[in-house]
């Protein structure tokens, strides 16, 4: 049955789980819009594996004349597995130090808020740039997914010589409006208007002055109270940074944009994602129960050190359609 952390919050009996998953959801843009079957079950082996098919192609309908048939056409489906991991984190805390300070303050409280955080970054960086082929215990992300598909926007496949939309230089109605084309000739490429755009704060920062420009740009406010803006309905988020870090999930990159002609590489280019969330779109995978754990501190036994921890999952995220989710690579943003 497809769970979303505001359901599985429901079905929670402790309060600390309920605070955690609480926490995750009103911090992760991702994990507050995502879905997830839980149908993976364990039957004895240590690889949890959700299969399925993800639709490559769409079919078309025609009219036929009286006494002749259709042109039979089908959908392209390929197979698909992931596995499911588990993500999260640990802490020790001395029992003399647990004591210390007030209890909305304390160190096992802002250890567990501090995982909490951990946590829901690295989530958020998995589902952009995961790769099992460097992170075996992870899984593929949406710049891997996405590379060579029919949703990935090189500007360098579409009359743009250069390799690269420079929005920097954007500075009148005139241009907006034509760096805009480009935005909108890729997102008519995914099957229905997507949920979100992602990306990082200088390269969306762009994005909005041109919707400005093109008097295409919304402000309002999400479920949390916490401002959130929009091109042509479509909410514009930033990811932030990754965990442990101040690098943006979605960074700044240089790259050779014209694939080895006159422009050498080019510093401070950024990608944007934009996304379709649904069972039939992205989405998560989890197995069979609980999608947010916790274990706090027992102090109760003997030891002088104590370890907690919190955990989701084991997840994973799916794409079951490639056109519910799409990249726009190479925007000068800086």
């Amino acid at each position: 049955m497809p769970v979303t952390l505001a359901e599985a919050k429901l079905n929670a009996t402790d309060d600390v789980d309920v605070n955690v998953i609480d926490e995750f959801q009103k911090s992760s843009d991702i994990l507050n819009r995502m879905t997830f079957d839980d149908v993976v079950s364990p039957t004895g082996g240590d690889t949890l594996t959700y299969g399925y098919r993800r639709l490559i192609t769409q079919v078309s309908a025609d009219f036929r004349a009286i006494n002749s048939e259709y042109t039979p056409t089908e959908v392209t489906t390929q197979r698909y597995t992931v596995d499911l991991k588990p993500l999260g984190g640990s802490f020790q805390v001395d029992r003399v130090v647990a004591k210390l300070g007030p209890a909305a303050s304390g160190v096992v409280a802002l250890n567990m808020s501090q995982k909490i955080k951990a946590a829901r970054a690295k989530f958020a960086d998995a589902v952009i740039n995961g790769d099992t082929a460097v992170d075996a215990n992870g899984f593929d992300g949406l710049s891997k997914i996405l590379t060579g598909t029919s949703t990935e926007y090189l500007p360098l496949a579409n009359g743009v010589s250069a390799g690269y939309v420079d929005w920097t230089t954007v500075n009148d109605k005139a241009t907006a409006m034509a760096a805009m084309t480009h935005i909108d000739s890729w997102l008519a490429s995914l099957d229905e208007t997507p949920d979100v755009i992602y990306g990082n704060r200088k390269t969306l920062a762009l994005f909005k002055r041109l919707a400005m420009w093109t008097e295409q740009y919304e402000k309002s406010e999400d479920a949390f109270g916490r401002p959130i803006t929009r091109y042509n309905g479509i909410d514009l988020v930033d990811l932030k940074t990754k965990a442990g870090s101040n690098t943006d999930v979605i960074g700044l990159v240089t790259r050779d944009a014209d694939g080895g002609g006159a422009g050498g590489n080019i510093t401070n280019l950024g990608d944007l994602y934009a996304v379709r969330f649904g069972m039939d779109g992205f989405h998560g995978a989890s197995i069979v129960g609980d999608l947010v754990q916790t274990w706090l501190p027992d102090f109760a036994r003997a030891g002088a050190v104590k370890t907690g921890e919190v955990e989701m999952g084991p997840l994973a995220v799916v794409l079951k359609a490639t056109k519910a989710a799409g990249v726009f690579r190479n925007v000068k943003s800086a």
